[in-house]
């Protein structure tokens, strides 16, 4: 797994063998969670289209969906994908070492 692209702050996108995942993270009051997704075909085709850009729209229509609340029936809240953690945080880190003067590897979302 390995970090394409990223909006400070906001996401990062990341690429493993199958496929595209965006990662953000959702603030809600009190609740704050990361939201990994597997980009399907549509948004795929978008990405290829717009780029860095779409990912900012798409970021978006995620986090004003609400899919880390209980009450949420935001459709991206069933594509939630669970068991990345360690997998995700590692490649922001070699990502992080590789783009950072001196190799300084923090985490800056």
């Amino acid at each position: 797994m390995q970090v394409i692209d990223h909006q400070p702050h906001a996401w990062f996108l990341l690429e493993d063998d199958s496929g595209l995942l965006l990662d953000l993270e959702c603030h809600h009051s009190a609740v704050s969670c990361s939201v990994l997704i597997r980009l399907n075909e549509e948004e795929l085709a978008e990405y290829r289209r717009d780029g860095h850009a779409y990912l900012d729209r798409l970021a978006q229509a995620i986090h004003h969906s609400a899919p880390i609340l209980a009450i949420s029936t935001s459709p991206y809240k069933a594509r939630k994908l669970r068991g990345y953690d360690d997998q995700v945080l590692q490649a922001i880190r070699e990502w992080q070492a590789q783009d950072q003067p001196g190799g300084a590897a923090t985490r800056q979302d």
